[in-house]
Parts: structure tokens; C-alpha cells; sequence
């Protein structure tokens, strides 16, 4: 399998990098058919392009470092449907979905700054308090809710 390991966006120009209330939203949605030779793509012994979903590691980072209101708030006016899911777990925010998502839900929620647990099997946000991987189940030593149940109708 050949691999081309840079990170272009097809489509929708660029991201505003200089600008820290860049959002997803801002930065359009990325168009992953019809990719031209050179971009992210991988060719199976098919000749299927696969297209890697792009993914502004800067803006990740900064993501990671808001706090969990932020990004609940983040949530709840970009990506309503994810603001749904969205449990909290200490000062944590995690998202479980019941089977897997496609490559441009986990590009969404990776460039909003989540991770995926596999031992707990969730996307998880640290909302700026990143701490080592715990045996026990975090649920039994911090209050948890999700965030939706929490809003006045």
C-alpha cells in the first residue's frame, strides 16, 4: 500500500490559522471525492483512493486547551448533533456512538480536540486538564451528566 503522508484540504480553501475563534464551521467542509493526484490519499490493491480527512493540528491543540464550558459551547452551536451525546465526566467531555463513525465524524471531532479512548471505547476531550490514564472507571470518582439533560426547554 502507498501512503502519501501530507495533509491538504480538497475543496474549501483554508482554515484562518492566524485567527484563534476559527471555528470547523468557518473552516468549510472538505470535499473528499474526486481528489487529485498528490493529495491525501491511499491506493489499496484495488486502486481505490482512500482519502485521509484533514485535520489543522494547530487548531486541535488550541481546541484541547479550552475549558469544558467552552466546549460545550462549541458543541452546542457547531455540532448540535455531538452536543446530544455529549457526556461529562469530571472536567472531561466524552462522546460514545454505539458503532463506528465515518472518517469525517472522527475528523470532525479530532479537530474540536477529542481523542479516542479505546480501553473505554469513547471519544473523550480533556477541556485543558490532560492527566495520565486511570485503571479505574473515572465514573466512580467523578460526577458525571450529559450536557443536553442540563439545558432549561
Amino acid at each position: 500500500m502507498k501512503t502519501n503522508n501530507t495533509f491538504n484540504r480538497v475543496g474549501a480553501g483554508t482554515p484562518n490559522q492566524d485567527d484563534p475563534t476559527s471555528t470547523v464551521q468557518d473552516q468549510g467542509q472538505a470535499e473528499f471525492s474526486n481528489v487529485p493526484r498528490g493529495t491525501n490519499q491511499t491506493q489499496s490493491h484495488t486502486d481505490k483512493p482512500k482519502q485521509t480527512p484533514w485535520i489543522d493540528f494547530a487548531r486541535r491543540q488550541a481546541n484541547r486547551e479550552m475549558s469544558t464550558d467552552a466546549v460545550l459551547d462549541l458543541l452546542r452551536t457547531e455540532t448540535p448533533g455531538f452536543y446530544e451525546l455529549a457526556e461529562v465526566v469530571g472536567k472531561w467531555i466524552w462522546i460514545g456512538f454505539s458503532e463506528k463513525q465515518p472518517p469525517e465524524v472522527t475528523r470532525v471531532l479530532s479537530q474540536l480536540g477529542f481523542h479516542w479512548n479505546n480501553k473505554r471505547q469513547v471519544w473523550q476531550h480533556p477541556c485543558g486538564h490532560i492527566t495520565q490514564g486511570s485503571q479505574e472507571d473515572p465514573h466512580t470518582k467523578y460526577s458525571s451528566y450529559y450536557a443536553a439533560d442540563t439545558v432549561a426547554a
